[in-house]
């Protein structure tokens, strides 16, 4: 199986930037847009990190997942595992639904979508 040093590498990137943005960015443009842009392509990251198959639709189901967390938060999830007060954990999950984040995921995984079918065999992070 092997683990991809690139994509690995390129996933500890956009972790830091995401934290940095989770802890230190207090605006209305990068935090809540550009985080969640960047967040789907996070996970993309981690899991080409660990799998070096191609998986057809992995923007996709990245992008499904990610739905699937937001309506998670709009049945207010943190507060039925009852995490409130676990602020990496409720801030990992996210407390506050908003259609807007669905469309940065869409954005963000068209990004992805560009990337696979434009670079991924010409570039350094192919398999």
């Amino acid at each position: 199986m092997g683990i991809n040093k690139r994509y690995l590498a390129a996933f500890f990137i956009f972790l830091t930037i995401e934290i940095i943005i989770a802890l230190f960015i207090r605006d209305n443009i990068i935090r809540p847009y550009v985080g969640d842009i960047l967040v789907v392509i996070l996970l993309y990251t981690f899991i080409k990190s660990f799998i070096r198959k191609p998986i057809k639709f992995l923007p996709l189901y990245i992008f499904i997942f990610s739905v699937m967390v937001e309506i998670l938060q709009y049945l207010n999830i943190v507060e039925i595992l009852n995490i409130q007060g676990n602020k990496v954990l409720s801030t990992i999950v996210g407390a506050t639904f908003d259609i807007k984040d669905i469309f940065c995921y869409l954005v963000g995984c068209i990004i992805l979508i560009i990337w696979e079918v434009h670079f991924i065999d010409k570039t350094c992070f192919g398999d």
